[in-house]
């Protein structure tokens, strides 16, 4: 298959006419006896997306544990131009963690966005920054109790959300920094706690700015050494709520475009309409783009990834080709799959994205295949 007529982004994260060359399920260099053109009608080409920290979508969430809610999440994901999912747990009894991450491994995928990991947000966290998680069943870290999860899930989880302040928190780092990408969150930690999670091999930062201690000029905490460490990536959310974009270009000049990641965070709202939902088995209040619980905490997002990106080029100002990299080179290389998927490279799988002008979804490949 060959799309012709399209503005391609490269590894370069530059935009180049050209054409995009499919062999079976990867990308080629070049067609060999292969007829099928397909007129790309002057669409920007760009890697399918990949959302390594989102929770639910289209009524299901990831925590219900189910083969067919994680089915319908994937399929809905592919039809906005997220590909690859890394969906998120919550801070829940110990029972149901175990029930997810069976779940997770008892997926065989075949339709929509494939299932590349899994992000383990809580259940070790702060319970002062607790967010929408529930505190009940917040815990110190436990190497005993992520091994096992891990064991569960066939080795799906990518990162594991920590308070790095919490009791056995640095030790828990020291023994698990090789096996997982260990990530800030939900926590109080001031500059001198994150700066040590940090060098003990801590690596990424939730959710930036939210669920953590503002930047001060006195006090910049977990931003502050966050920004100082240059191994660590942070986590955007631009749905235009849970941050101001004035924050959002500050951040990309602070960090620069190869460490800033665009997640989502959405919820199971994302792609109905307003009403109450759940997340976390809390109830969630949707009105537009804004999901809260009934005390007012913004409960996840109700945007998804696809959306965040445009939010962020439209309304926040940033490059195309930044966001577009935010969305698919970092967050693949940060969960260590980029060998695989997150380029238009011959060879890697062929996930690709055609949007117009105005960056409209035109059409969704996974492994070659065009989806409906």
């Amino acid at each position: 298959m060959i799309i012709k007529n399209v503005q391609v982004f490269g590894e370069d994260k530059t935009f180049t006419p050209g054409e995009v060359v499919i062999s079976g399920d990867v990308f080629a260099a070049s067609a060999e006896n292969d007829n099928e053109v397909i007129d790309g009608e002057g669409c920007f080409a760009i890697p399918g997306l990949v959302d390594i920290h989102f929770h639910g979508c289209v009524g299901d969430d990831f925590c219900d544990a189910s083969l067919d809610a994680v089915k319908h999440m994937a399929e809905y994901e592919a039809s906005i131009g997220v590909t690859s999912i890394c969906p998120a747990t919550m801070t829940l009894p110990e029972a149901e963690l175990h029930e997810i991450m069976k779940t997770a491994a008892a997926y065989e995928g075949g339709s929509g966005a494939k299932l590349v990991g899994i992000n383990m947000e809580g259940p070790f966290i702060s319970a002062k920054k607790k967010g929408a998680q529930a505190a009940d069943h917040i815990r110190n870290c436990d190497t005993a109790l992520y091994r096992k999860l891990q064991e569960e899930s066939g080795g799906l989880i990518k990162l594991v959300d920590i308070a790095p302040e919490n009791e056995g928190a640095m030790e828990f780092i020291e023994e698990v920094k090789d096996e997982t990408v260990i990530s800030i969150a939900h926590t109080t930690a001031d500059y001198d706690k994150a700066s040590e999670a940090l060098m003990k091999g801590a690596s990424h930062i939730t959710h930036l700015y939210n669920a953590m201690p503002p930047l001060n000029h006195r006090d910049p905490g977990v931003i502050g050494a966050a920004r100082d460490d240059e191994d660590c990536h942070v986590e955007l959310i631009c749905d235009g709520i849970h941050i101001h974009p004035s924050v959002v270009r500050a951040t990309f000049a602070m960090f620069g475009a190869d460490r800033v990641i665009l997640i989502s965070d959405s919820m199971r709202a994302t792609g109905l309409t307003d009403g109450q939902y759940t997340l976390g088995g809390q109830d969630v209040f949707v009105k537009g783009a804004k999901a809260t619980l009934k005390d007012g905490t913004i409960a996840g997002s109700a945007t998804n990834l696809m959306g965040c990106l445009k939010v962020a080029v439209e309304q926040m100002e940033i490059p195309l080709e930044d966001a577009v990299a935010c969305a698919t080179m970092n967050p693949a290389k940060e969960i260590g799959i980029y060998d695989s998927c997150g380029s238009i490279t011959p060879g890697k799988a062929a996930d690709l994205v055609l949007l117009d002008k105005e960056l409209n979804v035109k059409a969704v490949y996974v492994n070659g295949r065009k989806q409906a």
